[in-house]
């Protein structure tokens, strides 16, 4: 038997549960409408007595068939039918999937093995949060189903299916609870998947691993706001392990700069160009993280493998500052090369000797790695180019 979409607030009841109370009523020994109740109750969705009365007096749902001996039996047989966290399997199916895809996604990250865990990740958790808009627009009575504008109809898929908004809908309706730091770390990871839909990407996960901490972090709290706290994730996945501390080579080769594909360096700037500076740097939007290796005097910390450091505190303040001075990579165009030269006194400097410099030393070839040309024709020069055209021109 399958349930249709539920049209209304988790607390009433679908018509395939109708149909089964009212088989319920009609077996014997007779049951009452509170062992009948029972079945139906449970700590994510609570029914009211008075429905089940309804039903048996035949004040409502007077139009629902009852159902079969055998879906009757298939439902006992099946009871109580819930996970391990005490979710119905059929009636919080959405919510179901959308914890599962979310923990297949860290999973999936975590995993030391694999070698495309920014995309893995991607995927799979726009699934794991489209599943969860469902689930809370499910129960608020909201109709998700995309519908024709000229006839008001349902759209149905090439399968006949009925099409249900995809995540991008869902956030911007205005029955969606999302903060704007949330939307935009979202919306950010679908832009990212519609490049790797596309295009090979290489390694992505130094660019991006901010955006995917902060997507988990606020998938949790979402989770735990729209459903109760006994259906988080905190739980589920702890601190990630590793086999060995960072080597000086190693933090050298993370700080240099990264040979990373233009169209996502383009999609990167070209979205975070139309974000307030209070959306960026919003941990729900890019939750950074600080590795600092420190000894302690403390017994009681030495086995403390993460602290936590308040942000207001003048060591939290130190570090927030380093993470967006490494986040927020400056890129120049010509003419603000040609301009910063010129306010440092070098007045004849103009677009044309830029241009010849740049050419005599082949700037522009990518292991230089003075600059980025986002598009074709669009080429933008980092401070490492800028600094060697000042020491150019000091040196003449």
């Amino acid at each position: 038997m399958v349930a249709v979409m539920a049209r209304n607030p988790n607390n009433k009841l679908e018509r395939w549960e109708v149909a089964i109370i009212k088989a319920m009523m009609a077996t014997t020994p007779r049951k009452t409408d509170q062992d009948i109740l029972a079945y139906f109750t449970r700590p994510t969705r609570s029914i009211n007595h008075g429905r089940i009365k309804d039903i048996r007096d035949g004040k409502t749902h007077g139009g629902v068939v009852v159902a079969s001996a055998q879906e009757l039996a298939d439902f006992l047989d099946a009871w109580p039918n819930v996970d391990g966290s005490g979710l119905h399997l059929i009636g919080e199916e959405l919510l179901i999937k959308a914890r599962e895809a979310m923990l297949h996604a860290v999973q999936g990250f975590n995993n030391p093995r694999a070698f495309f865990k920014s995309e893995v990740f991607i995927v799979t958790a726009v699934i794991a949060w489209t599943y969860l808009m469902h689930a809370h627009f499910r129960r608020a009575g909201v109709d998700y189903r995309h519908r024709n504008r000229a006839t008001g109809e349902v759209m149905k898929t090439r399968h006949g299916a009925e099409k249900h908004w995809e995540l991008e809908h869902c956030l911007g309706d205005p029955a969606c609870p999302l903060d704007d730091a949330t939307k935009a770390n979202l919306r950010f990871l679908i832009e990212i998947r519609h490049e790797i839909e596309h295009q090979m990407t290489r390694r992505i996960d130094d660019m991006i691993s901010a955006k995917l901490q902060a997507c988990c972090l606020n998938f949790n709290a979402a989770l735990k706001t729209m459903f109760g706290a006994e259906h988080g994730l905190d739980q589920e996945l702890g601190v990630a392990l590793q086999f060995a501390g960072i080597a000086k080579s190693q933090r050298d080769l993370l700080l240099k700069d990264t040979d990373l594909p233009p169209h996502l360096i383009a999609a990167h700037l070209a979205y975070e160009d139309a974000l307030p500076d209070a959306v960026i740097r919003d941990p729900k939007y890019a939750y950074r993280v600080a590795y600092v290796e420190r000894s302690v005097n403390s017994k009681g910390k030495a086995d403390q493998v993460v602290e936590f450091i308040r942000p207001e505190s003048a060591e939290g303040q130190q570090i927030a500052s380093v993470l967006v001075k490494e986040s927020e990579r400056k890129k120049y165009k010509p003419k603000d090369i040609v301009e910063a030269m010129q306010q440092e006194g070098y007045g004849g400097f103009n677009q044309y000797a830029h241009q010849l410099l740049w050419k005599a030393v082949d700037a522009k070839n990518p292991e230089h790695k003075f600059g980025v040309e986002l598009r074709p024709g669009d080429w933008w020069w980092y401070d490492k180019w800028l600094d060697h055209v000042r020491a150019a021109l000091a040196g003449q």
